[in-house]
């Protein structure tokens, strides 16, 4: 599977300087980790599970979670665990064994450990479409007995399966347990290193503590007992010393506009530029402003990629996914000094310094692998109207 497959070959030569590189389940995890993009949530009692997640491939998503834990009613569990197997052997069978011809990353958002072993044996062959579990309210007493599971499955199935587990619970928010509770993770983690694929973070249920819930036209980061919770788990987990792991962006949950409160959060300038005014409105109109505000602010804070609920988010997470000329640009004369010093960045804008910029510039790279490099002068909005063709046209 590729990013951006999905769009005509002609404009993706025209996009992008460096094109995407495919990548498949079986690649590194530092590598997947990053390929994850804006993963679609879904909850497994959906009828058509099987054709929602080859829709889904063809819109240009690449990462998916089945959830079979808070989505899900407790009365419903049993069925939803039945119809996760039918659906996901329906699309083992359709692709004809093999998992990377056309079916994003799956995994399977489970709420008990024992679910783990329990739904590979129901799986059996099927089991291929599978690359990892979601671990939810992950703290270290608890996150043990998953990870633990997933090993003993993964041995005997003969299978990799990669771990993501869920910060959410009330000790990773509140002030006087989150120390202590993001240390014991960060031990258990590194004991279990070769299983975690990428931390995530619950938004929703760090909110839930404090009877919050953020309005579409602010960001997580302006909730403040929320956003400090997620730097802490960014400076705990997410080091960038060779002993943290990619952390991924916090949950989007709106789709479409309400009352608004703020005024739109997009500059008019590039969109003008472009002849791209319409656009611009749709974007405000359907809220994805809060969404790229936010996306931008995770980037900025060391966070990967995005947990989405709706397939209208993935365009805009991929589309600012891309690294831009400039940065490449940037990161490839960092790259390229082995002793140290500044120099002027090739833009005139700014100074770039080989020691400092070095991590910055490694893990733009791996970005630059999955999601490729846009041509120069290439926008946003360019990339945005490309992804998704609801917003084509929109001029």
């Amino acid at each position: 599977m590729r990013h951006f497959d999905h769009i005509d070959p002609a404009l993706r030569k025209r996009l992008f300087f460096r094109q995407p590189r495919a990548f498949t389940r079986r690649d590194d995890p530092g590598v997947l980790a990053v390929a994850l993009g804006a993963t679609l949530y879904s909850p497994a009692t959906r009828p058509a599970l099987a054709d929602d997640i080859a829709k889904a491939a063809r819109r240009g998503v690449r990462s998916m979670v089945v959830c079979l834990e808070d989505a899900i009613a407790d009365a419903d569990l049993a069925f939803a665990e039945a119809n996760t197997v039918a659906q996901l052997r329906l699309l083992h069978d359709r692709e004809a064994g093999d998992p990377d011809d056309g079916a994003p990353l799956l995994f399977l958002r489970i709420r008990a450990p024992g679910q783990i072993g329990d739904l590979a044996a129901r799986l059996g062959p099927a089991l291929d479409v599978v690359t990892g579990f979601v671990l939810p309210k992950f703290t270290a007493r608890a996150g043990g007995t998953f990870l633990e599971a997933l090993r003993d499955t993964a041995e005997a199935t003969g299978r990799r399966l990669l771990a993501m587990p869920v910060i959410e619970s009330r000790e990773a928010v509140y002030a006087e347990t989150r120390a202590e509770m993001l240390a014991d993770v960060a031990r258990l983690l590194d004991k279990h290193r070769e299983q975690v694929l990428a931390v995530r973070l619950g938004a929703t249920d760090l909110s839930s503590a404090y009877g919050l819930r953020r309005p579409p036209d602010l960001t997580i980061y302006d909730i403040g007992q929320v956003a400090g919770a997620i730097h802490d788990v960014v400076n705990v987990l997410g080091r960038a010393d060779g002993t943290g792991f990619v952390i991924t962006g916090p949950v989007w949950e709106y789709f479409s506009a309400g009352e608004r409160m703020f005024k739109p959060q997009l500059r008019q300038t590039p969109f003008e530029a472009l002849q791209a005014a319409p656009l611009r409105q749709r974007i405000i109109t359907s809220d994805l402003d809060g969404l790229i505000r936010e996306v931008h602010l995770d980037k900025a804070n060391g966070l990967t990629g995005k947990t989405v609920i709706h397939p209208s988010h993935v365009a805009a997470v991929h589309a600012l996914s891309v690294v831009t000329h400039e940065e490449y640009s940037d990161a490839s004369d960092i790259l390229c000094v082995a002793g140290g010093g500044a120099m002027a960045s090739a833009y005139a804008n700014k100074m770039n310094e080989a020691k400092p910029h070095r991590a910055w510039a490694e893990r733009l790279m791996t970005r630059a692998r999955v999601f490729g490099v846009a041509a120069e002068g290439v926008t946003f909005v360019e990339l945005l109207e490309a992804a998704d063709p609801q917003w084509a046209g929109a001029r």
